[in-house]
């Protein structure tokens, strides 16, 4: 167990390069298993969740060779079993998106309802809705783990899921893609790490239209061969350094942020009055500026609330909480997907903010306030509102402890180093 030692007060300055996409390389990685040839991944990045799934696949069998410098050679020449380790299973969400790739592999899978982030309800319904439909048997023990079978996955015709989760477009995707026939996937996610999926799968000989949209076409072929992919960058570590930024009156490029990825994101954030500037693939958020909240026509408290694709993302909402803190005048935040999300702020409410937590989906944020460290420490609930508490310790007065942070090391690659490098005063510890 470590903790981070933070001394607030410091503007951010510098350059800083993003890693790669956290939710694309825990969905790439379970992608190779639909191959029997060498793949090679790039721009891997190297956080918690990220080994958890490469012990997965050691575990089933597969070959897994670091490269060096985020790059890695998986072969899965050969599939040992069909059911995955409870243990490594439960330390991660995505371990649930080893379903569609084993059973287009192997014809089965055994595995146990996935761990991960503590932030609320998330359903599976719609992962067995889009199983199912391709010709799986799915059943669940009342010890929670889950038995699928198919020996010959075939094409849906069209299959409209019932709800537009990304991972379960991705469990879908990788199963359609070996399956016998055509499925068309109405309602289907889209996000930035979904299209590195489906481009990843085109590169290996899949047939899958649509790419981007809602609405995606896969024709069914007999065998993939392995390729060599590059995976983008993570918009939401982008986000997080922007927030970072902002909040402490700095000034900073962030290297590879890909501002293609992040429209949205540039209009919620500025109701915060928070911009940036776009230079090639890189971004320059400037300094010490005037953050105030844009209120709504009328006079109305503006409502920020996640979507999907090409909506807010709500990994942001956290950070948004925090960005709120430092902004002048009143906004409502409503995360309407995860009753648990915004739990983290009576930690906030104890270092000076002025939070209301309305009910378990919305919280009103009023400021600008002056926060004060928490020398007695904080926790890191999960990875986002962790980060987020790194943020508000960054602009507090004093310095703050934060516990808990294997949450964090989970989804930010070397956070600390990356803010050492910015000017940040931050150090890791042994609790």
């Amino acid at each position: 167990m470590s903790k981070f030692i933070i001394e607030g007060g410091q503007a951010l300055c510098g350059e800083v390069t993003v890693s790669g996409n956290k939710n694309a390389a825990l969905k790439l990685l379970p992608a190779c298993l639909l191959t029997d040839e060498p793949v090679i991944l790039h721009n891997i990045p190297a956080i918690r969740d990220v080994q958890n799934t490469m012990l997965v696949l050691r575990d089933l069998g597969v070959d897994v060779v670091e490269l060096g410098g985020g790059s890695w050679r998986i072969h899965a020449r050969n599939v040992d079993k069909a059911e995955l380790d409870p243990e490594l299973a439960a330390r991660t969400r995505a371990s649930f998106v080893f379903a569609g790739p084993m059973l287009a592999r192997v014809g089965r899978v055994v595995l146990p309802i996935p761990g991960g982030d503590v932030i609320g309800g998330r359903p599976l319904d719609t992962h067995v809705q889009a199983l199912t439909a391709l010709g799986a048997s799915v059943s669940m023990s009342q010890r929670g783990v889950f038995e699928m079978a198919a020996p010959r996955l075939r094409g849906a015709g069209h299959l409209l899921l019932a709800e537009a989760s990304v991972t379960a477009t991705e469990n879908a995707v990788m199963a359609a893609v070996l399956a016998k026939g055509d499925t068309i996937i109405d309602n289907a996610a889209c996000e930035p790490h979904v299209r590195d999926l489906c481009d990843f799968l085109n590169s290996m000989g899949g047939q899958i239209e649509g790419i981007g949209s809602n609405r995606l076409t896969i024709r069914g072929v007999d065998k993939l061969h392995g390729t060599e992919f590059r995976i983008g960058s993570d918009f939401m570590e982008v986000g997080s350094f922007i927030g970072a930024a902002a909040v402490t009156g700095g000034e900073v490029r962030i290297r590879d942020a890909q501002p293609r990825n992040l429209g949205m994101i540039r209009l919620v954030y500025k109701r915060f009055g928070v911009r940036w500037e776009d230079d090639g693939e890189d971004i320059i958020v400037p300094g010490n500026q005037e953050m105030m909240i844009h209120e709504g026509l009328g006079g109305r408290i503006p409502e920020i609330k996640p979507l999907p694709w090409p909506g807010f993302p709500p990994d942001l909402m956290s950070i948004a909480v925090v960005l709120g803190t430092q902004a002048a005048g009143s906004i409502l935040l409503h995360d309407w997907m995860y009753e648990s999300r915004f739990f983290f702020v009576d930690h906030l409410t104890f270092m000076g903010a002025r939070v209301v937590l309305c009910d378990p989906h919305r919280v009103l944020v009023q400021g600008p306030c002056k926060l004060f460290a928490n020398p007695a420490g904080v926790p890191s609930p999960d990875i986002r509102a962790g980060m987020a508490m790194v943020l508000a310790a960054l602009c507090a007065r004093g310095t703050s402890t934060i516990h808990n942070i294997q949450q964090i090391d989970r989804g930010y690659e070397q956070i600390e180093n990356k803010l050492r490098g910015l000017g940040a005063s931050i150090v890791r510890e042994a609790d």
